[in-house]
């Protein structure tokens, strides 16, 4: 079976558009002793995708010698990449005998084996799948001036983005590959092995020195869960962003029990944009991107309503103001009734007021509800009281209209 696809040869794994997978005849074999020329593996910075996609592309043409070349570089530059040890394996055992499945060592464990599959497919279609250059992911509508870095996961894809901000608008820096809970994503309880969806931020940073080293290289805690998790009855904690044991180079694409998981070396460079408390996490089933003029039209319309929601606020007309919360609005000790009738009284002791909104920025939370994340200084000055605090809102969309069904303390 001659592929034109991505292939399957002599069990080393490369992926078909479809994401399928085919096995070539194991004449093939041969390949590894008839090929003359020796060739220089170059190695790129940015992990070892470039290399595997390169060894796989040799594989398919037949040429196992270059292919083993490749692959020998590759543990040279990455001695705990297991992949690379496996797919040396492979080819190795292609010289002796044909081969026609991944991991042909007799006594190679199935589950192992199994892993590692896994892993080279997220690592291979997350590296040759990347959205288009000047895409963004949907998420990312404002961040504030400070808040230099924004990441952004694919769980599906097993991938991470790191975006730079550029002026306001969301610039890709890199990406890198992850692992996730044992049991995927949709986290909703303690011990579910299961990765948060939603909108976070990282709260701190913990030392390897401080830690298992079941961790690596460190840690990034995240605010799970938040605001909106509790409104959805979802609980559990110690949500890590985190590096891989010292004798580990990568974990399989379902591996945590809900961290998310990176190389040490990843991790390392991903922390060097990390801002403790500012920069946001955004963990997502599935990546939904925005061309630059469909990202600036929704960043438009929700900076009207938070505009809108300001001035109405200030012009001290209760009901008019009282218009942009849900009735099904919820903080953390009122519903609206409650919240309703106390703006009400608040507002006849006032003859003025005056409102500020400072560092803004706005995240869409994945999900299939449209729901956003609002999070600002607010400064708040009346005729009888000054005060500024750090204000974080749930904004929802109802009827086409955007209501906000939580407010509180950020």
């Amino acid at each position: 079976m001659q592929g034109r696809a991505w292939t399957l040869v002599l069990g080393a794994l490369v992926i078909c558009g479809a994401g399928c997978l085919v096995a070539q005849p194991a004449s093939a074999q041969s390949a590894l002793s008839e090929t003359p020329d020796a060739i220089q593996p170059t190695l790129s910075d940015s992990g070892p995708e470039p290399q595997l996609d390169r060894i796989f592309s040799e594989i398919e043409a037949f040429r196992l010698k270059e292919a083993l070349q490749l692959t020998e570089g590759l543990i040279q530059r990455y001695p705990n990449f297991r992949l690379a040890h496996l797919i040396k394996g492979d080819l190795l055992l292609a010289r002796a005998r044909p081969l026609n499945a991944f991991g042909a060592a007799q006594d190679a464990p199935a589950d192992r084996v199994d892993d590692l599959r896994d892993e080279a497919i997220a690592r291979l279609k997350g590296y040759k799948n990347r959205p288009p250059a000047n895409d963004v992911p949907s998420y990312l509508l404002q961040m504030r001036e400070d808040q230099q870095y924004a990441i952004v996961i694919d769980t599906r894809k097993s991938r991470l983005y790191l975006y730079q901000n550029d002026k306001g608008r969301p610039r890709f820096v890199s990406d890198y590959y992850v692992s996730q809970g044992k049991l995927g994503a949709e986290k909703t309880a303690e011990g579910d092995k299961r990765t948060p969806i939603g909108v976070y931020y990282i709260t701190s940073r913990l030392p390897r020195e401080k830690l298992a080293d079941l961790y690596g290289h460190g840690a990034f805690p995240i605010n799970y869960p938040n605001e909106w998790d509790k409104r959805q009855g979802r609980g559990g904690s110690g949500i890590w962003l985190h590096g891989t044991p010292s004798d580990t180079f990568s974990r399989p694409p379902l591996a945590s029990d809900g961290c998310v998981v990176l190389a040490n070396q990843d991790f390392d460079r991903l922390g060097q944009n990390v801002q403790v408390g500012l920069t946001p996490v955004i963990i997502s089933n599935d990546i939904e991107w925005l061309s630059p003029n469909d990202w600036n039209r929704e960043r438009e319309e929700l900076n009207k309503s938070i505009e809108t929601w300001r001035a109405d606020w200030e012009s001290m007309d209760t009901e008019r103001y009282l218009n942009h919360y849900s009735q099904g609005f919820q903080s953390k000790n009122q519903n609206y009734s409650g919240f309703a009738a106390q703006k009400r009284k608040v507002n006849k002791a006032k003859t003025w007021i005056k409102i500020k909104l400072e560092n803004l920025s706005v995240f869409r939370n994945p999900g299939a509800e449209e729901v956003v994340v609002v999070t600002f200084d607010q400064v708040y000055a009346s005729n009888n009281l000054v005060n500024t605090m750090k204000k974080r809102q749930y904004w929802q969309k109802e009827a086409g209209h955007w209501k906000i069904v939580y407010e509180g303390a950020a």
